[in-house]
């Protein structure tokens, strides 16, 4: 009886101890991380993340005089759906069209993951196709 009772006082003073240390972290250990600490998983690719610790605007056209249509904050990723050569941002010429909105956003500002193709090949109209387009454009 006495091997009895001294097993369950040492698993006690075993599962103290180990509370007496989570309490002394702060409790850390009892608590479990939200589903939301984790960073979300990367947008296909290619995308963009924000490299700038201020930011960077959203525009309408590519080009800073265009109007501001959206923020993206420092680390954000988003998708990329085409580039173009523009307005020169600092030695940079190149503006990234968003994948899932119609607005630009500077290359300068943006860390590119993947390849991105330049619009004119990435948006064909199916009126580039057709007999009369193709005798038009000679």
């Amino acid at each position: 009886m006495s091997t009895v009772l001294n097993k369950r006082s040492a698993r006690l003073t075993a599962g103290s101890g180990a509370f007496a240390a989570a309490i002394a972290l702060g409790g850390s250990l009892l608590v479990a991380t939200p589903a939301h600490a984790y960073p979300p998983p990367a947008p296909a690719r290619p995308y963009g993340t924000v490299i700038t610790p201020s930011g960077v605007n959203e525009r309408q056209y590519p080009s800073t005089d265009s109007s501001v249509r959206g923020f993206l904050k420092y680390r954000s990723q988003v998708g990329l759906k085409c580039k173009v050569r523009a307005q020169n941002i600092n030695g940079n010429q190149i503006w990234y069209l968003l994948r899932d909105r119609p607005n630009w956003v500077s290359a300068k500002y943006v860390d590119n993951t993947g390849f991105v193709k330049y619009c004119k090949d990435v948006q064909r109209s199916p009126l580039n196709d057709t007999e009369q387009s193709k005798a038009a454009m000679g």
